[in-house]
């Protein structure tokens, strides 16, 4: 396989696991990373240093800069996943990062989808793009919509049974990295919720707050066995 076509082939979550990137996180077809800089200025020098080298590579991160910390995400938009140009940079940025001294915080790392349960997704699904300006799924289409600029969540549907309008139609999915799901459920827990299902765990544990409202909060581990 030439370096072209492996610069376009997805890198799934496994793959990208047994590569070892400490600093770094597959998440929900992307690669995510935080840095905690500290302060606005190191943010900035490591962002400028991040954007000198995504022009070099032809190929450029997603970063959101707050006062603490420098959050980078990286997906090859062509394609709508990981490629190996995001893994090369992915490295050069840690390698960018542990020349300031500045630490990851993959501890810190999460991401937010919204799941809409309906029997109709054909029916449904428009409105909501109409409604957010969202655009459809490269990988999903039909059944995903997403925030052009990447920003805000994505808004997926969830076949369901056409039944009585119930008193909830959307779930949150609370996307974490493995090691985190646990702190989130104990987390969730103790603020007065219920643990509904852990039949799909570590793919996905079902929770409930105390009205009875449901959310999940999912990995990407075992997804095969749970679909």
């Amino acid at each position: 396989m030439t370096d072209n076509q492996t610069d376009k082939t997805i890198r799934g979550y496994d793959e990208v696991k047994a590569l070892g990137l400490g600093d770094w996180r597959w998440l929900v077809g992307a690669l995510h990373a935080r840095f905690a800089t500290g302060d606005f200025a190191t943010g900035i020098a490591l962002a400028d240093a991040i954007a000198a080298a995504a022009e070099e590579a032809g190929h450029h991160p997603d970063l959101d800069l707050r006062y603490p910390h420098l959050s980078v995400r990286l997906l090859s938009h062509d394609v709508g996943g990981v490629t190996d140009r995001d893994l090369r940079l992915a490295r050069r940025i840690s390698e960018l990062a542990a020349a300031r001294g500045v630490a990851a915080a993959p501890d810190a790392i999460v991401a937010l989808e919204l799941g809409l349960d309906t029997a109709d997704h054909a029916t449904v699904l428009p409105f909501w793009r109409a409604l957010l300006g969202y655009d459809d799924s490269r990988i999903y289409p039909g059944r995903e919509i997403l925030d052009g600029a990447g920003r805000l969540p994505a808004v997926w549907t969830q076949r369901t049974e056409a039944h009585e309008t119930p008193r909830q139609r959307w779930h949150l999915d609370v996307i974490v990295p493995i090691e985190r799901a646990q702190d989130r459920i104990d987390a969730a827990l103790a603020a007065g919720g219920t643990l509904v299902s852990d039949e799909a765990a570590p793919a996905f544990w079902v929770l409930a707050d105390p009205e009875g409202n449901k959310a999940c909060v999912c990995t990407p581990e075992g997804r095969s066995e749970a679909g």
